[in-house]
């Protein structure tokens, strides 16, 4: 297979591997970048089987993510400084063995307070440490002209791996007539495959050339303050904070699914299964391919987010009548396609602004923060929302995404209005090198 292993390493570039090392690579690092995140978002798919065997109420199990989203809040532009000064290698095997072990704790299914802890902690492992490989190990396997069909197929990859490990979690869990037991053995299982993946990643992975930027500032504040300021940067960050908040509300699908309409804990889970991972698959490819034809991400993700809009409120209005739980099913997937498309290519805007290259890094530091900031708050919210009203607070919770989904439109079309600044100045500014020479 062209894998170099047990031997020592030389650094070499992409065009030294096998055509098979290379896309072996791709495909590890995809799938790790789908496993990886799985213990710490189970409550998407496992609501109910994981708040049981926690004993734990809503809020405590929104809360154990929101410590999770505030760690990598923390850790997202550390993570790419660490990216830029170790190797690839060291940073995948490292983040997924430690992943891993926590997992191995968290299967313990310790006291609430202990598992703030331990997601705190998986915000180090997951996000400080192996954040910043799933990029750069695709960049690395590939020419830069090759690059957007490789992330593509990425995805793809992730998407697929989402889905079969989903349904092997939907095995274990229903094959226990105990669900705390159907959890224990799922998180074990999780944290067997993250470290096969770590020891695998260890060996598979060589030491590429240039990969360590020895010169690399530890914080440029320049930099920083110059993406900060370019036209459009903020409002395309802004919008991937209402389309990530979108993203993450669409969890909720699945409680509102079993506590109104009595839905059965398998079809639960499979319509999850198939909301979180499943349309993977499909929504992101097509919402690339209508970005591509309306030439532009964010009349894509405004499409998205109409379509959302017209479900949510479909949700708002549906009689809570047991007999349509199927019809709720469906609309459920529907949600999740148009979230799921929305998300997945809600970094876009960033270069539909036409953000300079040289600071292109750092616009994304700032997107990770300031998109991915929803995780601190919004899961205690609602979950504090539910505890406090029933079933009743599925009707505030799904107002509140309806009122995301318009901020998010708005804050899209302040970003295409900046696009078009930006384009104007680039145009002045050829033409006055123009006539300077």
């Amino acid at each position: 297979m062209g894998l170099t292993l047990g031997k020592k390493r030389k650094e070499v570039t992409y065009k030294d591997l096998s055509g098979l090392h290379k896309w072996f690579l791709i495909v590890l690092i995809s799938m790790g970048s789908s496993i990886i995140y799985t213990p710490m978002y189970l409550k998407g798919v496992f609501y109910d089987p994981l708040m049981q065997a926690l004993n734990c109420s809503n809020a405590e199990l929104g809360a154990m993510v929101s410590c999770y989203g505030i760690a990598a809040l923390i850790t997202y532009l550390p993570s790419g400084i660490i990216a830029d000064k170790f190797r690839m290698r060291t940073l995948a095997w490292v983040g997924f063995v430690t992943t891993a072990a926590l997992c191995f704790v968290y299967a313990t299914l310790p006291s609430i307070e202990l598992c703030y802890i331990i997601f705190i902690a998986f915000g180090i492992t997951s996000i400080l440490i192996w954040w910043g490989t799933r990029f750069k190990v695709i960049r690395l396997c590939c020419s830069e002209e090759d690059y957007p069909s490789k992330i593509g197929i990425s995805y793809s990859v992730y998407g697929a791996a989402g889905l079969v490990i989903g349904s092997i979690n939907a095995v274990f869990v229903s094959s226990f007539a105990i669900p705390a037991m159907g959890v224990q053995a799922m998180i074990v299982l999780l944290g067997v495959i993250i470290g096969l993946m770590g020891v695998v990643s260890f060996l598979a992975i060589p030491n590429f050339r240039d990969e360590i930027n020895r010169d690399s500032k530890v914080m440029s504040l320049a930099d920083a303050a110059r993406a900060i300021r370019y036209p459009g940067v903020l409002w395309a960050c802004a919008a991937y904070f209402f389309v990530y908040a979108v993203y993450q509300g669409a969890t909720y699908t699945t409680s509102y699914m079993t506590a109104v309409f009595a839905a059965p804990l398998t079809l639960a889970s499979i319509v999850s299964l198939i909301r979180t991972s499943g349309i993977g698959l499909v929504a992101g490819p097509v919402a690339g391919f209508f970005a591509k034809k309306l030439n532009s991400p964010s009349k894509s993700i405004l499409a998205m987010f109409a379509a959302t809009i017209v479900v949510l409120f479909v949700f708002w209005f549906f009689p809570h009548n047991p007999d349509l739980v199927i019809t709720v099913a469906v609309l459920v997937i529907v949600f999740g396609f148009v979230t799921y498309g929305a998300f997945s290519i809600g970094s876009s805007p960033l270069t539909e602004a036409h953000v300079p290259m040289e600071i292109f890094g750092t616009a994304v530091g700032i997107l990770s923060v300031i998109g991915y900031l929803p995780d601190v708050f919004i899961h205690t919210w609602f979950g504090s929302m539910i505890d406090a009203s029933g079933n009743d607070a599925f009707g505030q919770i799904f107002m509140w995404l309806i009122i995301f989904a318009v901020l998010g439109c708005i804050c899209l079309l302040f970003t295409r209005r900046a696009m078009k600044k930006n384009i104007a100045a680039e145009v002045v500014g050829v033409r006055r090198d123009e006539a300077k020479e």
